[in-house]
């Protein structure tokens, strides 16, 4: 059992991503009383009884923020500032660590409402993790030790793979790339299985070979020391079939369109911010 299994988790927030974090702390041996979550709706709250009735759940949020040794905070941006509000005058164990999973709310925004040197750390998940597969980016605060650093990386490997960024100014392209990132590629799926049934092919034939043929390019390109590039071209002959295809997608500037499409999510990430601070 990991060292950190009996650490007092609390989640402000309960919905599909703290859903996915406390399951995969689970399969990794969290013990589920040391698990709590405050979650405003009903429903919300049954579905984490069904994920082990151990879990503590309630609506109270200073209940839990008062008692955790590490808090997380799954809220949207926007109902940020009235979450910090709240959590202002409550009284909390010294060395509190607070994870925030929001896009753009920032350290500086955390540290105003938790105080002035907050032991906090920013996590940027994406929805894979809600099937393990996830990837997380995290930065901490200046004060975060390493005790803390630790606990904060056994939280965010819960739901699969996590590194730590230096350069906070960095997190809004984070948010652009891989917390954005799996709706880029479920657009790009959908559409080769609408071409593809336009092409005559039966729409369950179209989704097999799509989605396998994903999953297949995502499991060649996961090891370290792929070349993307080198794959692509690996499957280009010269002349061919994918030759032409590609041809088609370059001339309709797709690396522009891509170029184009990740800074107006980073640029939303960090309008999200200002309005959260």
């Amino acid at each position: 059992m990991d060292r950190h299994a009996d650490t007092g988790i609390g989640f402000i927030g309960g919905g599909h991503m703290a859903q996915a974090i406390a399951a995969g702390l689970l399969r990794a041996g969290h013990s589920p009383a040391a698990l709590a979550v405050a979650e405003p709706l009903p429903a919300t709250r049954e579905r984490w009884r069904a994920l082990h009735a151990g879990i503590r759940t309630g609506s109270d949020n200073t209940a839990v923020a008062a008692q955790a040794d590490v808090l997380v905070l799954a809220v949207k941006p926007q109902v940020m500032p009235a979450v910090l509000a709240a959590l202002e005058p409550v009284p909390r164990p010294a060395a509190q660590l607070v994870v925030s999973v929001a896009a753009g709310v920032t350290l500086a925004t955390l540290a105003r409402a938790l105080g002035e040197s907050p032991n906090a750390v920013r996590v940027m998940p994406n929805q894979p993790a809600l099937v393990g597969e996830g990837m997380s980016v995290l930065v901490a605060s200046a004060c975060v030790d390493a005790r803390a650093r630790a606990l904060a990386m056994y939280v965010a490997e819960a739901t699969g793979k996590a590194l730590w960024i230096t350069d906070e100014s960095l997190m809004d392209a984070v948010t652009a790339v891989s917390g954005s990132g799996p709706a880029y590629f479920y657009l790009l799926m959908e559409l080769m299985e609408q071409s593809a049934v336009a092409l005559g092919l039966p729409p369950d034939v179209a989704r097999t070979l799509v989605r396998q043929t994903a999953l297949g390019a995502a499991r060649a390109a996961a090891d370290p020391q792929a070349d993307v590039a080198a794959l692509r071209s690996s499957v280009t002959s010269p002349g061919g079939t994918t030759a032409a295809a590609l041809a088609v997608l370059e001339q309709a500037g797709i690396g522009d369109i891509l170029r184009r499409a990740l800074t107006a999510a980073r640029d939303r990430g960090a309008e999200l911010g200002r309005g959260a601070r």
